[in-house]
């Protein structure tokens, strides 16, 4: 279904793409002029469709992806403990067909997890190089009254101890011209945080999982354990009936409620480069079902999360 509003200077439409997630936006030109309602609009859709895509962004640099991101939000850091050369913007450039080809939730290691990230396709593969997204909170809905009684009160760890992407192709090159994010860069300041299992959205009020690999393990339980049961949950979040694949094209934008997702970058691309930017929004700290808050750790990610407040 379409649904289309006419504006006087352009219209939005948004065009479901699948049952559980996904929607395509088109008839908007993003950057930080957009009217606020169109900014609503697209809003309102991301809540409803868990991830949406825009074609024919070409026009977008840095500035006007961070200018259109701020209109959702006050910004994150580019990344915790990565620099790359920008403020707000995080590169992910490949050509070694590496891509974060494990499924995740963004920087979920710290305790205020970010709430929307925006995705810049800038330079795309002849072939492959797809993403993919998960429905968490589609996944939470399906699962049957025992699972739902035990992570209601269940807790994880979280930590970057597991950087998805390092480059296991060539482990011994370590220089500025490695592919992805450097292993020890990204760990250079370790985080550690716990968080509920179901979390309650906070725009939403659903419930959602918050899963992924950066997970560690669950309080309680011990590593065997908590392995099978992170198995049995994530195999849940990655039913294909969950999920949605973008083909990418240059002058794509992807953007997710990274609340009530997960995604994961599918590395076939084989030698071609790859690069998109990522700006994200920053979000709160997760609130449990019994209406506990994420508790920090290790590692203070104020820098990260917090930068508007700093810097007044």
């Amino acid at each position: 279904m379409t649904i289309s509003l006419d504006r006087t200077s352009q219209t939005v439409s948004v065009q479901r793409l699948g049952g559980r997630i996904g929607a395509r936006i088109d008839g908007v030109r993003l950057g930080p002029d957009l009217d606020p309602e169109s900014v609503a609009d697209i809003r309102a859709a991301l809540l409803k469709h868990k991830v949406v895509f825009f074609r024919g962004q070409d026009h977008l640099d840095d500035a006007g992806q961070i200018g259109f991101a701020e209109l959702l939000g006050p910004l994150t850091t580019a990344h915790p403990t990565v620099n790359t050369g920008s403020a707000h913007v995080l590169s992910l450039a490949a050509t070694k067909g590496m891509a974060a080809n494990s499924w995740h939730t963004d920087v979920t290691f710290v305790d205020r997890i970010p709430a929307i990230s925006v995705l810049r396709g800038v330079t795309i593969p002849a072939y492959g190089g797809n993403t993919v997204w998960a429905n968490t909170v589609a996944a939470y809905d399906a699962l049957p009254l025992p699972l739902k009684a035990l992570v209601d009160r269940l807790w994880a760890v979280h930590s970057n101890e597991y950087d998805y992407a390092a480059s296991s192709e060539d482990p011994e090159n370590d220089g500025p011209d490695r592919d992805a994010l450097d292993r020890r860069e990204f760990r250079s300041t370790y985080y550690e945080t716990e968080h509920p299992v179901v979390r309650i959205h906070p725009e939403t009020g659903e419930r959602s999982l918050v899963l992924g690999h950066f997970v560690k393990r669950f309080i309680g339980l011990n590593t065997a354990e908590s392995s099978a049961l992170f198995q049995l949950l994530q195999a849940r979040v990655t039913r294909l009936e969950n999920t949605i694949r973008w083909t990418w094209q240059q002058g794509d934008v992807a953007m997710w409620d990274n609340r009530a997702t997960q995604h994961y970058a599918v590395a076939d691309f084989d030698n071609h480069r790859r690069e998109v930017r990522r700006v994200t929004v920053a979000g709160d700290v997760p609130i449990g079902t019994d209406g506990q808050r994420s508790r920090v750790v290790v590692g203070d990610s104020d820098g990260y999360t917090r930068i508007d407040e700093l810097i007044s």
